[in-house]
């Protein structure tokens, strides 16, 4: 798996000045989009979308301070429709305009040229288990909210407590199956900006992983009930397998440094990769330590060939 995603950043390389496709990334690394845009996003602290534009405006500075050719001209190259775009970019990044930088040599920001090496971890054991589910429905009530990764997320927060008691005790009255309980369950919305700007797919759009990216948040229960009232939202899940890890500590931070180790260390050990589904979360205190959590997270995912250790 290393060999491949460094030949997929090789590819980046080779087309930073051209259309980069991820359906390409996926075909090299033997991934499927899905599983490629969430393990790079682990794997590297960013999203692709945001990799790939701190890449092509690093090589751009280049030609700016080279004097040529012309800034339209770099502006082209990299894909961006105007000059006008291309500086408001720029100076995102760098802290000055492309102008502003062929005339005084500032000093800029580089993204450096990513590469993926082995580092031996793994000497604690993760829980997991795998279980296959039949087709089920998440109900509950849904919000649409902000990502954030480190933190109590307090639209989250705001969404639960605007919930009536009422509601919230039927909702819990239709769990029937596992996980047990009301659940947390999120649905990741790539091509939604934080703006809710859609249709902006590929590496230069939102892929649903940067900060800030919306997605869908249920306060819900995994029922089988084929009818459920009408004021609930629900969310149609078809039949899987789903990787289920535990572990007990503060929240959120132990269960977010859960879901970092989930994709960072088990992913690239295990023969299953990602597939599109809510990663669900059932979470429950400590019985006489209220600062202690305990945790339960479902990731959908799909069995895969042989894990590549290259």
């Amino acid at each position: 798996m290393l060999e491949r995603l460094n030949q997929a950043m090789e590819h980046v390389e080779e087309h930073l000045d051209g259309r980069l496709e991820v359906a390409e990334l996926a075909r090299i690394t033997a991934t499927s989009e899905y599983h490629f845009r969430r393990l790079f996003s682990s794997l590297a602290g960013m999203p692709l979308s945001e990799y790939v534009r701190r890449r092509r405006l690093t090589v751009a500075a280049a030609e700016v301070l080279a004097g040529q050719p012309s800034l339209l001209d770099v502006a082209v190259r990299y894909g961006y429709g105007s000059g006008e775009a291309f500086a408001r970019a720029f100076r995102a990044q760098h802290g000055v305009g492309p102008g502003e930088a062929r005339r005084s040599g500032a000093v800029l920001n580089a993204q450096p040229r990513l590469s993926f090496r082995l580092v031996v971890e793994g000497s604690t054991t993760m829980r997991y288990r795998i279980v296959e589910k039949e087709a089920f429905r998440v109900v509950g009530r849904k919000a649409r909210v902000p990502l954030i990764h480190e933190g109590v997320n307090p639209h989250i927060v705001e969404h639960v407590r605007s919930i009536p008691a009422e509601t919230s005790r039927r909702i819990a009255a239709l769990s029937d199956q596992e996980p047990e309980g009301v659940v947390a369950a999120t649905v990741r919305l790539p091509g939604v900006g934080p703006d809710g700007s859609e249709g902006l797919n590929g590496p230069d759009g939102p892929d649903g992983f940067a900060e800030g990216s919306l997605l869908d948040y249920y306060h819900a229960v995994v029922s089988g009930a084929a009818e459920v009232p009408a004021d609930l939202d629900v969310l149609e899940c078809p039949a899987g397998s789903w990787a289920v890890f535990e572990n007990t500590g503060p929240f959120p931070q132990a269960l977010q440094q859960m879901w970092a180790e989930v994709a960072a260390r088990w992913m690239p050990s295990n023969p299953y990769e990602y597939r599109p589904g809510p990663e669900i979360l059932r979470v429950r205190p400590v019985p006489d330590d209220p600062e202690q959590s305990q945790a339960q997270l479902w990731i959908p995912v799909a069995r895969t060939g042989a894990v590549g250790a290259a």
